[in-house]
């Protein structure tokens, strides 16, 4: 199921496609404000992606990799995904992501309110370790 309409794509359309963002208007977003890069320089929604090119997508706290294998505008299934993108994110970039999901959220008693600046301190200093 490999579409290929021509010899690039759309960034914006290219990271909704390959399931990176939800929308193509969060991929585009995320374009403007500098968070994905091509082949180590930032990119516009509008330019164009070609195989071999090397995405950096920053979602903090992990910059993630990865390498263009194949080109599609359509949304794919996550099944096939792999046979448009190759993922070379470092391992401690994925220690680093996973670490953030497991312990993002802090036990709090109940009723205990929001927690205070020192406390959100404490616990920040605490996740990003």
């Amino acid at each position: 199921m490999n579409s290929e309409p021509s010899k690039s794509v759309r960034m914006d359309k290219f990271l909704w496609s390959v399931r990176l963002f939800k929308t193509r208007s969060l991929a585009a977003e995320a374009c403007e404000k500098h968070h994905v890069t091509a082949n180590g320089a930032a990119v516009k929604p509008s330019r164009g992606v070609k195989a071999g090119d090397r995405l950096t997508v920053r979602r903090p706290p992990a910059l993630h990799t990865f390498v263009v294998t194949g080109l599609t505008d359509k949304r794919q299934p996550a099944s096939l995904v792999k046979d448009f993108i190759t993922d070379t994110t470092p391992q401690e970039e994925r220690d680093r992501a996973h670490l953030t999901r497991t312990t993002a959220f802090v036990q709090r008693d109940r009723g205990a309110g929001r927690p205070t600046k020192k406390e959100r301190r404490i616990m920040d200093k605490w996740t990003s370790q």
